[in-house]
């Protein structure tokens, strides 16, 4: 899909050279996967603690057997 975004030349510049391509695109694409990658993970982080268990790991292998 294509679409036309503005960006700030030296931005555009700093994301080249961190992601080390040339290619502006495979950078923007590769910039556009790690933000939702990290909006993933803090999704997940904010599950934790939320689960509670009324077994641990021992009591709940010795009941599967």
């Amino acid at each position: 899909m294509r679409t036309t975004v503005n960006l700030e030349k030296e931005e555009l510049t700093h994301l080249l050279t961190a992601t080390h391509l040339k290619n502006k695109s495979k950078a923007v694409r590769i910039a556009i996967e790690e933000f939702l990658r990290k909006e993933r993970l803090k999704k997940i982080d904010l599950l934790r603690g939320n689960f509670s268990f009324d077994k641990t790991i021992l009591e709940a292998r010795h009941n599967a057997r």
